[in-house]
C-alpha cells in the first residue's frame, strides 16, 4: 500500500486499489479479468440507477425486519440516492461484457455504495467493519436475483423513452399524411406500377405501422414487471429473512414509481429463465425491421433527383460527397437502417445467450443486458432523429407525381369498372405501344365523359371512397 493506493482483501488475497476509488477488491479483479470492450457499465445510466434502487430497497426492507441497523441503512440509502441523482457513476467501471453472470457488476455496485455510505458516516474508504459491501449492502441478496431485477427495472425505464420517441415519430408521419392527403400518385407492387393512391395514404400507412409496434412494445414491457428478487442464489431464498421478499418489492415500487412490480410465483423458474428478454428482443427486432423498411421506402421515393423516382424531397442536412459537388444523400434514413441491422444482430446474440443457459442460472445475462440496453437506446435516438431531422421536413414533388400518374398505365385499373376489363386492356396495350397516357386515349375513344373521368381520378375515389353517382360498368348496356 502506498499514498496513492489502499490494500483490500478478497478470496484470492490482497490487492491494491486506488486510494480515492469508491470501488474495492472485487471490482479491481474484474478490471484485470475483463478488458473486453473498454465500455464500462457507467455508460448504461439506467442500469446503474436501477442497481441503486434495488440496493436501497433491500437495505430499507432489512431494517424493517430488524436485521440491519438504522445507522447503516440510512448511510446505504443516502449513498443510493446520490447515485440515483447522477453522482458516482464514473466508479461503475466493470466492462459491459464480463464473465460470472453479472457478479462483477453486482460487486462493483456493492463496493461503490459501501464506500459512499462510509463517506456519509465520516469514515475512510475501505473501513468495511463499519459498512461492508457484502455483509451489509448485499444482505439477503445474490447477484442472481439483484442483477436480473435491476436489468428489468432499467429496461422498463428505457422503454418508456422508446415509446415516447416512437409516438413522436408516428405523429410526424400522421401530420404528413394529412398534408399530402390530396396528392395523387402511383402505388407500386414489385417495383412496378400498380394502381393510383394518394401520398397521404402512403404516409398514413407508415404512421399506422408505428402505432402497431407501440402496442406490441407495451405488451412486452408488461412482462418485465415480474421479478425474482428475494430468491437469492437459485430461487430458494437461502440467507434472506422470511419477510424480506414482500417488503423489498414494496419498497421497490415506492422508490421506482413502478407500482406494477410483482414477485414471481416460481422463484426457481424465474431465476433460471430469461424468456422475457427473448420476447422483448423479438419485439425490438420487429420495430427495427419495419423502421428499416420505412427508411428504404423514403430513400427510394426520394431517389434521384433527376434519374430516380424523385417523388418526395428529404430535407438536405449535409453535403453528400467529397468528389461530386451538389450531391445530397439520404443520411438520416441510412443511419436508421444501420441501427436496425445492429438490433437484428443483437437479437441473434440474445437468442444464443438465452439458449446457452444451464440448469438453475443463465450465466450470459451480461451480454443479454448490454444487447437490450443498446438496442433500446439506439432505436430511441434513431426514431427521434428520423422524426426531427427528416420526416418533419419532407415535401412532395407534386409536378413529378402528377406526371407519373398521367403517364402510367396503372391508372387504367381505376377506370376498369366503368369501361370494362376488355376495353381497359385495349387502352393499356395502346398506351404502352404508343407511349401515350391512358387518360388521353380514354378521352380520344370517348369511353367516358369528362365529369365521370374527373370523378374516377379524384383523390376521394382513389382512396376508396367513390362518389355515389358513379355506377359500375354494365357489359350488357355497353355491348
Amino acid at each position: 500500500m502506498t499514498e496513492t493506493t489502499r490494500s483490500e482483501h478478497d478470496l484470492l488475497g490482497d490487492i491494491d486499489v486506488p486510494a480515492d476509488a469508491y470501488y474495492g477488491a472485487h471490482t479491481a479483479r474484474a478490471l484485470l479479468n475483463f478488458p473486453i470492450t473498454g465500455i464500462p457499465i457507467a455508460t448504461h445510466t439506467h442500469l446503474v440507477n436501477a442497481l441503486a434502487c434495488v440496493k436501497q430497497a433491500a437495505a430499507e426492507a432489512n431494517r424493517q425486519l430488524g436485521v440491519l441497523s438504522d445507522e447503516r441503512t440510512e448511510a446505504i440509502a443516502a449513498a443510493c440516492e446520490r447515485i440515483r441523482g447522477g453522482a458516482l457513476h464514473e466508479w461503475f467501471v466493470v466492462d459491459t461484457i464480463a464473465g460470472g453472470a453479472g457478479t462483477s457488476t453486482n460487486m462493483n455496485a456493492n463496493e461503490v455504495i459501501a464506500n459512499a455510505a462510509l463517506e456519509h458516516l465520516g469514515r475512510p474508504r475501505g473501513d468495511y467493519a463499519t459498512v461492508h459491501p457484502l455483509d451489509h449492502v448485499n444482505l439477503g441478496q445474490s447477484t442472481n436475483d439483484v442483477y436480473p431485477t435491476a436489468i428489468k427495472i432499467a429496461l422498463i425505464t428505457q422503454l418508456r423513452e422508446l415509446q415516447e420517441a416512437l409516438t413522436g415519430l408516428r405523429a410526424e408521419f400522421a401530420a404528413k399524411s394529412e398534408e399530402f392527403a390530396g396528392i395523387v400518385k402511383m402505388g407500386r407492387t414489385q417495383l412496378q406500377d400498380a394502381v393510383p393512391m394518394t401520398l397521404g395514404q402512403e404516409f398514413g400507412a407508415f404512421a399506422t405501422t408505428l402505432g402497431e409496434d407501440i402496442v406490441r412494445l407495451q405488451e412486452a414491457t408488461r412482462l418485465l414487471h415480474e421479478l425474482n428478487i428475494g430468491g437469492t442464489a437459485i430461487g430458494t431464498a437461502l440467507n434472506s429473512h422470511p419477510g424480506y421478499r414482500a417488503k423489498v418489492i414494496e419498497r421497490l415500487r415506492e422508490i421506482t414509481g413502478i407500482y406494477e412490480l410483482i414477485g414471481a410465483t416460481d422463484l426457481i423458474e424465474a431465476t433460471a429463465d430469461v424468456g422475457v428478454f427473448v420476447q422483448l428482443s423479438g419485439v425490438l427486432k420487429r420495430i427495427a425491421v419495419k423502421l428499416s423498411k420505412t427508411c428504404n421506402d423514403l430513400r427510394l421515393l426520394s431517389s434521384g433527383p433527376r434519374a430516380g423516382l424523385n417523388e418526395i424531397h428529404l430535407p438536405a442536412v449535409q453535403a453528400g460527397s467529397s468528389i461530386m459537388p451538389g450531391k445530397v444523400n439520404p443520411v438520416i434514413p441510412e443511419v436508421v437502417n444501420q441501427i436496425a441491422y445492429e438490433v437484428i444482430g443483437h437479437d441473434v446474440t440474445i437468442t444464443m445467450a438465452a439458449e446457452g443457459g444451464q440448469l438453475q442460472l443463465n450465466a450470459f445475462e451480461p451480454i443479454i443486458a448490454r444487447s437490450l440496453v443498446e438496442s433500446i437506446s439506439h432505436l430511441t435516438r434513431g426514431a427521434q432523429v428520423l422524426g426531427e431531422r427528416c420526416v418533419a421536413g419532407i415535401t412532395a414533388n407534386t409536378a413529378r407525381l402528377e406526371q407519373s400518374v398521367a403517364e402510367s398505365i396503372g391508372v387504367v385499373t381505376a377506370l376498369s369498372p366503368s369501361i370494362g376489363y376488355a376495353a381497359a386492356t385495349s387502352v393499356a396495350a395502346q398506351a404502352l405501344e404508343e407511349g401515350r397516357g391512358v387518360v388521353e386515349i380514354v378521352r380520344e375513344r370517348g369511353l367516358l365523359d369528362e365529369a365521370t373521368l374527373e370523378s374516377l381520378l379524384s383523390p376521394e375515389y382513389l382512396t376508396g371512397h367513390p362518389p355515389h353517382a358513379l355506377q359500375p360498368h354494365s357489359p350488357e348496356a355497353r355491348d
